[in-house]
């Protein structure tokens, strides 16, 4: 008995036991997986035949499903067909779909699979005697559409339908080929649909070359196919491949598509792209991409706004970057601080400082977390001097003088955008943000705003951060340069105040003021009050000391100097010596000490050179000379 029934199931069957995984992928095991799991039921389910004859079955097979009927074990082993089988008539609902696919079968399961064929309750399966049923012949119904006799051929109409896309993907996946995709293509006789497209696009390891001639051969054959579903998975799969020249393809047929319809192409695919682009760092593409939203029917969201700016930036494109940057700030979009704080690191890079101080301020109006960012922007700030040094230099070599103030004044509107960034640190944070106030410090003394370098001074000093040597010999340089050295010797008393140490160099900026204003009495001061804060001076305010005693003849002072030097530890260069001489020869013509200064020279293996001895040896010839005219004309 039960032999019988496996006979007249695999009878309904038969066809559906030569669903297979195919062969041509068979070493895959991601496509032998997706035909498992994902490729047959859904080919399957599409078929509207198929789907009577899968509900019959597993009404046959799962006798657990029905009551046991004793007229099924009677002792007639051939039944009447009308007896075994009873036929629902197919009910059209509008959509298509049968409505006695889905609900309650005759004996009362409503188990959601019934089908159109259904086993009668009233039949009286029998126990004592068991026939073999060798097969069942169902009449075909007046008022039906659909018969059991029609069900081997659909069924080969599925097996058909997924070899054809077992040799389609074969195909896709094979490299090699003599012959064109398109005209091999053209061979495999294929019948183009959404869902068949789908599942091409859908199945993993095919090559995105591979996909995107398929598509454009696809497009020709049936513009119906120029879906949102099917640009999005090709969109999807396109983008996991990073493939410059694919990814231009792929463009060109989401061009196509969105000249097609406005609604195919959405927001989340344009993005996609975007993000592919500024992965391959293809700045004007994604420009392209950016640009066509409008076109397209598409809002720009924060996103977009994001990707799009770093592609450019990538690509060094900073105008665009800008452009894009105030459309996003005026559009109000981005919402995210770790991207705001990305998009100001971008630009800060590309020296594009002010443009990223109004992304910045912009989502301080926002209550955005922008502590991450004002370090580097203060930074960028005030070292824009760097990027606009090329443009003063060139300025001044061409006379321009409108052009170098221009340049100036910008300069200092950035710094003072950094000043007023200080007063935004938590004051948690401002005791450890001695970075970006020394920027700011540096860049007023620069600017030779001493008057608001000095206010930012005492505002340290009051509230953090602690200013160090550094600062403090940033505004004493500055003042002394600028001939402000009454200013600067404050600085230096505050300093000692403050129980910080001046060192050296403090000194020695204040001495080369004074030796350049010929003020050699009260650089004398200064230097003696530096010599007993510190046992070893350095070379350099030696030389500006020797070099001012110089400058005023004060020869015997200078050599003074140099011993002094030498006992104090300090190795005098060739440049003390050669100032020296030449001072020496030139305006004292005492070509004596001039000869015993290079002897010394020597003996400390400093090498003069060749200026400094010809100086030397014609001082001497002309005092020679000198002399023997001398003792002729006192003898005559």
């Amino acid at each position: 008995m039960w032999r019988s029934m496996r006979l007249a199931r695999k009878a309904f069957l038969g066809s559906a036991s030569k669903f297979r995984a195919p062969q041509h992928h068979a070493r895959n095991p991601q496509v032998l997986q997706s035909y498992h799991e994902s490729l047959l039921p859904p080919l399957a389910a599409s078929c509207y035949h198929y789907s009577q004859l899968s509900h019959f079955t597993s009404r046959v097979s799962f006798q657990s499903r029905f009551d046991r009927n004793p007229r099924f074990y009677s002792s007639d082993p051939y039944p009447e067909e009308d007896e075994l089988f009873t036929e629902k008539p197919i009910v059209d609902s509008g959509n298509g779909l049968d409505e006695n696919l889905f609900g309650a079968n005759d004996n009362g399961f409503d188990d959601g699979n019934a089908g159109v064929w259904s086993v009668d309750s009233s039949l009286d399966f029998s126990s004592e005697s068991v026939g073999e049923i060798e097969k069942f012949d169902v009449v075909e119904g007046e008022d039906d559409n659909v018969s059991v006799s029609d069900v081997p051929n659909n069924t080969d109409a599925i097996e058909d339908m997924v070899q054809k896309l077992e040799d389609l993907l074969s195909l896709l996946q094979s490299s090699g080929s003599d012959k064109s995709l398109e005209s091999c293509l053209e061979g495999l006789d294929l019948v183009l649909n959404e869902d068949f497209v789908l599942r091409v696009l859908e199945t993993p390891l095919v090559p995105g070359e591979s996909l995107i001639e398929f598509i454009q051969w696809g497009f020709k054959k049936n513009e119906d196919l120029v879906t949102k579903k099917v640009i999005d998975a090709l969109v999807g799969a396109i983008s996991k491949e990073l493939i410059a020249r694919n990814s231009y393809a792929l463009w060109d047929l989401v061009k196509y598509a969105g000249g097609k319809d406005l609604g195919i192409v959405s927001t989340e695919t344009l993005n996609e792209l975007l993000s592919l682009f500024s992965r391959l760092g293809k700045g004007k593409v994604a420009f392209e991409v950016f640009n066509k939203f409008e076109d397209f029917g598409c809002v720009p969201d924060a996103d977009t706004y994001y990707f799009t700016i770093s592609a450019l930036c990538r690509r060094k494109l900073f105008d665009w970057a800008c452009s894009v940057c105030e459309k996003m700030v005026s559009a109000d979009k981005l919402q995210e601080s770790d991207k705001v704080g990305e998009i100001i690191s971008l630009l800060c890079k590309g020296n594009r400082p002010k443009d990223a101080h109004n992304v910045y301020l912009w989502a301080k109006e926002r209550k955005m977390d922008t502590s991450r960012s004002l370090n580097f922007l203060i930074s960028s700030l005030c070292k824009i001097n760097k990027m606009m040094s090329e443009v003063q230099t060139l300025a001044k070599e061409t006379h321009s003088p409108s052009q170098y103030e221009a340049v100036e004044e910008e300069e200092k509107e950035c710094i003072h955008l950094a000043l007023k960034m200080l007063d935004d640190f938590p004051e948690k944070e401002r005791t450890y943000a001695i970075k970006p106030f020394s920027s700011v410090f540096v860049g007023l003394c620069r600017m030779r705003e001493f008057e608001g370098a000095q206010k930012l001074l005492f505002q340290m000093m009051e509230s953090g951060p602690p200013p160090g040597h550094g600062i403090f010999n940033t505004i004493i340089t500055g003042l002394s340069k600028a001939g402000e050295l009454e200013e600067a010797r404050k600085m230096l008393k505050i300093m000692e105040d403050r129980g910080l140490k001046p060192d050296v160099y403090s000194y020695t900026v204040i001495i080369s003021g004074y030796v350049e204003g010929g003020e050699m009495e009260v650089a004398c001061e200064v230097f003696h009050e530096a010599k007993k804060k510190h046992s070893k001076l350095s070379s350099v305010t030696y030389h500006s000391m020797i070099r001012g005693f110089c400058k005023l003849e004060q020869f015997d002072r200078a050599l003074g100097l140099l011993e002094d030097m030498k006992k104090s530890g300090v190795r005098p260069n060739a440049d003390e010596y050669n100032k020296l001489i030449k001072s020496v020869c030139m305006k004292d013509l005492d070509w004596k000490t001039a000869t015993k200064l290079l002897e010394e020279m020597v003996e400390m293996g400093l090498h003069p050179n060749e200026k400094t001895k010809c100086l030397v040896r014609a001082v001497k010839e002309l005092q020679e000379e000198t002399t023997e005219s001398q003792a002729v004309e006192a003898a005559v």
